[in-house]
């Protein structure tokens, strides 16, 4: 969409081409505004807005959004990219690019998931009796925040930053247990490392990483595949972090939707516990 309006700058009409500028310059605000914010910030009409949206090809404002969105957090001019240091924006417009470009790539993520693969790793989750996660930086936070959660659910779960101590807990692995390995790149080689090992001693291999046939994707036994939204040399895990972020929650709220209200009582007892400990 971006290449696009950028090849026909020369046959844009003057206001065509003040909103053409406009969109080209601030791509990561145009998904959150209506008609009436864009016509505002470009000096023109909002009638132009929609004659601007039809003249690249797209029948209606909403739709202009929807692909500029999609096109986003499929390329390099969104929040990660350290082009964002070549512009300066106040805090409020960085918010709105932040929110922007996450909303985006959880929507991604509805078409990267597999239903078959989901299904298959909640199956395997109900079943087991140890589950163990790794993920190495930006990865790591999933890791962390599903141990937290699986935890709650009553099984035995681990993850350690430490890879030698991860080395020396695989070992203890059947197959009974769960090993889940992630990566946004699927290359990082101590989460590829250790998954292989896992899965030799029987574990259940689930990946969370995308959908980009790395070595770790095709080590998968269930593959839980996250969109391309992010490159390696980057600002920092946003994007990448919230897709994975997302597949963790939904495991954990399919489980609980499976265990059904045989938690109640320890999810209860555990909240009367904190609420004494608070006093």
């Amino acid at each position: 969409m971006l290449g696009k309006i950028r090849g026909q700058l020369g046959s844009f009409s003057k206001t065509e081409l003040r909103i053409a500028e406009y969109v080209l310059n601030h791509a990561e605000l145009i998904p959150t505004m209506t008609t009436k914010e864009l016509a505002e910030k470009a000096d023109v009409s909002e009638a132009s807005v929609v004659r601007f949206t039809k003249s690249v090809g797209v029948a209606s404002f909403k739709t202009f959004k929807i692909l500029l969105a999609q096109e986003l957090v499929t390329t390099e001019e969104y929040i990660t990219d350290f082009s964002i240091t070549q512009k300066k924006d106040s805090p409020y417009e960085l918010f709105q690019k932040v929110v922007q470009v996450n909303r985006g790539a959880i929507d991604l993520l509805l078409s990267s998931i597999e239903k078959k693969e989901l299904e298959k790793a909640v199956k395997a989750f109900q079943t087991a009796k140890r589950i163990m996660f790794y993920g190495v930086g930006g990865s790591a936070i999933p890791a962390m925040d599903a141990q937290f959660k699986f935890a709650k659910l009553g099984y035995q779960v681990e993850y350690h930053a430490d890879f030698h101590y991860m080395l020396s807990a695989i070992p203890f692995l059947n197959e009974n247990d769960i090993f889940v390995a992630i990566s946004m790149s699927g290359t990082t080689r101590d989460v590829v490392e250790l998954a292989k090992f896992a899965k030799k001693q029987g574990a259940v291999l689930i990946c969370i990483t995308n959908i980009n046939k790395s070595p770790l994707y095709k080590e998968a036994d269930i593959l839980l595949a996250t969109p391309n939204v992010e490159k390696d040399f980057r600002v920092g895990s946003i994007t990448s972090r919230m897709t994975q972020l997302t597949v963790i929650d939904s495991l954990y709220i399919s489980l609980v939707n499976q265990m059904g209200e045989s938690i109640i009582d320890r999810y209860e007892n555990a909240h009367r516990q904190a609420n004494e400990l608070r006093r």
